[in-house]
């Protein structure tokens, strides 16, 4: 039995560099957040830091602050 898994509904993952300069932050800074557990979900593959795109896009949405009802 083969499964085939239909490549859009695939993402590439996002290494840490790609993620940094996606949020305009020093890559430091991810290692930082990653130690402190303050940042994006994150993952090990091997033995290389991974970010899945939802998950840094939903902790954004997370970090919004205020704005005014009109």
């Amino acid at each position: 039995m083969t499964i085939k898994i239909n490549p859009d509904l695939r993402r590439a993952l996002g290494k840490p560099k790609d993620v940094a300069e996606y949020l305009g932050v020093p890559e430091k800074t991810l290692t930082q957040w990653r130690y402190l557990r303050k940042g994006p979900k994150y993952a090990y593959v091997g033995r290389h830091v991974r970010y899945r795109w939802p998950d840094v896009e939903k902790w954004l949405d997370q970090q919004m602050q205020g704005g005014s009802a009109a």
